[in-house]
């Protein structure tokens, strides 16, 4: 039986959590705390990066102290202490890292500095019934859209990615074009809930491959976006208001149709019965509903990560830790530093004896 405290703070959320994985494999999530910073940012339309960092120091020494007595755990009874590294914003990565690393050595735990979307892969382990590898992950968040596949062994490859915005980018832009709020999937959710998704016509961007014909799992939101933009203004030519709702949904559904349809072409391309969702974008209802009609209807068995650990939390980052001593990865040096990009399939190189970074 493991224990781990996990910071997180690779972008506009301060997060900390305890877990403990018990001898039959289950995670527990004893106590997890974040610090929203979402009103803020809102008022600049997006992330502000050194406002970010600065609320990030302001936050996470109180986090951290919370979840630490509501777990009933001393620093020095965990096994590690986890932060997360890479990817993100390079101010706020060092927040939780530079955090981290001195509990670390002040308790004399190791430390593991854990890998942003590897966090986002292991928070599907933290619902009632996580899956068995191998299965495929869609990865669908604020920065990244990918198709991840997950080996028996714990490797994993990327099979499809974004070639622009990832798909919580294209909401957040779209939702600033309609006059929504910040942040714009959920903002979007809630006009989109009383309108026609069938109204307006909008393009399922594609990739095209150098031979001729399309990629047939990696994704693109840029001609999407160009086409809403495009109704947008000639809607409004005329003098009724603007149809927010149809647009809304619309938008919402074709987004949908492309991460599903792909997703689970993917699974079947490569003989996977098992689909993953996860990452912020996750937790838009029309997605997932979406996705396990048409999965069901394919005989493709479906786990999303619980809505409470979609979007970036500490609790994803400590079950990947948890996950990381189980497999005896080792530890990560407290010489290392933190990158805003490192690329997932080398994920074990966080826990060589040389720090890549």
């Amino acid at each position: 039986m493991h224990a781990v405290l996990a910071l997180e703070t690779s972008c506009d959320e301060s997060a900390a959590a305890v877990l403990r994985r018990h001898a039959d494999g289950r995670i527990e999530v004893l106590a997890s705390r974040i610090a929203s910073q979402v009103e803020e940012h809102a008022r600049w339309g997006g992330v502000v990066p050194e406002i970010a960092s600065r609320r990030h120091v302001e936050a996470l020494p109180g986090l951290v102290e919370a979840v630490v007595d509501e777990a009933g755990l001393a620093l020095g009874q965990l096994d590690a202490i986890a932060a997360t590294i890479t990817p993100g914003l390079a101010g706020a990565l060092m927040v939780a890292s530079v955090t981290g690393r001195t509990l670390a050595a002040l308790h004399h735990r190791p430390f593991l500095g854990i890998h942003h979307l590897e966090g986002h892969l292991a928070s599907v382990m933290l619902g009632d019934a996580p899956p068995q590898a191998p299965y495929l992950v869609l990865l669908v968040s604020g920065g990244h859209t990918e198709l991840i596949l997950v080996a028996a062994d714990g490797g994993m490859k990327r099979l499809g990615r974004s070639h622009d915005d990832a798909a919580g980018e294209a909401f957040d832009k779209v939702a600033r074009l309609l006059g929504l709020g910040y942040p714009g999937g959920p903002a979007i959710q809630a006009v989109a809930e009383k309108g026609d998704a069938t109204r307006f016509r909008l393009p399922k961007g594609r990739i095209s491959l150098p031979g001729g014909g399309f990629h047939p799992y990696d994704f693109s939101f840029s001609g999407l976006k160009t086409a809403m933009l495009r109704t947008v203004e000639t809607l409004r030519q005329s003098a009724d208001p603007l149809p927010l709702a149809d647009l809304a949904a619309s938008f919402e559904q074709v987004v949908a149709d492309v991460l599903v349809q792909r997703s689970i072409r993917c699974a079947e391309d490569h003989g996977v019965d098992q689909l993953v969702m996860v990452g912020g974008v996750a937790a838009n209802r029309r997605l997932r509903r979406c996705m396990l009609e048409r999965a069901q209807d394919r005989s493709i068995a479906v786990s999303i990560a619980p809505l409470a650990f979609c979007t970036d939390n500490a609790a994803m980052i400590g079950a990947a830790a948890l996950l990381r001593l189980a497999q005896t990865t080792g530890s990560t040096s407290l010489e290392s530093g933190v990158a805003a990009r490192w690329p997932l399939d080398q994920a074990h190189a966080l826990y060589a004896a040389d720090p890549p970074f």
